[in-house]
């Protein structure tokens, strides 16, 4: 139910935060453990073979890689630039672009009927080396006199995403049978948390968010469009199947906005932090209506079919 709603509940989620800021704002300090829980969860859904499972499809992987870590950080700084960002935003925008594909790509996969296998394997492999490239990108992209502290944030994503992940798929691998009751609570749990994350931040943005709602909205809209367009636009030009074509779209256009959102909070500034709470709305929105066409585009060809 939660998943379902949560283009719903998101907004929902971030006007509490903006009208009750005193409620929220004590709770900063939980980011960081509330994104390890998600990531916990990430890793309970998980199997060791999810990591090999595409098989003869490592090219379609491949791509999918190499479009995730180079479009969309480079689509968020020309944003960036475009909308004169100040320093703040721009780095917001660029860690944004530069996090790993998020976990709520592969049930948007699963509803476009797409290739689930390579998405959850994108999605594991982009989170790994995300461990590495995001602090890698964001120090090449940002200007000068912003200080990236790369070495701290690469110590922060392993304590973050590694470390939660691998114990969740050690706790799956042993404790399979005695988790299946919980798997479908699962996702739940890791929306709620998302849900009161969105809302901490929209706390400690009170003060400001009016004069950046409109802008920062239309950015990281255009962001996750942009990068849907051309992920899908680049796999179709390079022959790949309709299948992977929308996988590979879905997983270039979904960012991990929760984790962006923790790192701008823990090493830059609120501020920062608002392009992931943007959008992790919009993405949830354009992911369902993607895979609205896609179900109208596989409905019209079976009918097309049928009637030849």
């Amino acid at each position: 139910m939660l998943s379902r709603y949560f283009f719903l509940l998101a907004p929902l989620a971030a006007l509490l935060g903006s009208l009750f800021p005193n409620l929220f704002q004590p709770l900063k300090s939980a980011i960081v453990p509330m994104l390890m829980l998600v990531m916990l969860t990430m890793g309970l859904t998980l199997k060791f073979s999810s990591f090999v499972q595409v098989g003869s499809s490592w090219k379609a992987l491949l791509l999918g890689l190499t479009l995730q870590f180079s479009v969309m950080p480079l689509v968020a700084l020309g944003l960036s630039k475009i909308f004169a960002f100040d320093d703040e935003l721009t780095v917001g925008m660029i860690l944004l672009g530069s996090v790993a594909g998020g976990v709520a790509s592969n049930v948007i996969t699963y509803l476009a009927r797409g290739n689930v296998a390579l998405s959850i394997s994108m999605t594991a492999f982009s989170t790994l080396f995300s461990i590495v490239l995001t602090p890698l990108i964001l120090s090449l992209l940002t200007a000068t006199n912003v200080d990236v502290p790369a070495e701290k944030m690469l110590y922060s994503l392993v304590q973050i995403i590694l470390v939660p992940i691998a114990l969740g798929m050690l706790l799956n691998y042993f404790l399979a049978a005695k988790l299946t009751s919980y798997n479908k609570f699962i996702p739940e749990f890791a929306v709620l948390v998302i849900l009161l994350i969105i809302a901490i931040v929209l706390s400690l943005n009170a003060n400001n968010i009016k004069a950046t709602v409109l802008i920062v909205g239309v950015a990281t809209l255009l962001h996750n469009i942009i990068g849907m367009l051309l992920g899908y636009g680049i796999a179709k030009g390079l022959h790949q199947d309709a299948k992977t074509c929308r996988t590979i779209a879905i997983e270039v256009g979904m960012q991990n906005s929760a984790m962006a959102t923790a790192l701008a909070l823990k090493y830059f500034s609120a501020a920062s932090a608002l392009p992931g709470i943007f959008f992790s709305i919009w993405l949830n929105i354009t992911g369902s209506l993607f895979a609205k066409w896609c179900n109208r585009q596989d409905n019209h060809y079976s009918l097309k079919n049928e009637n030849t």
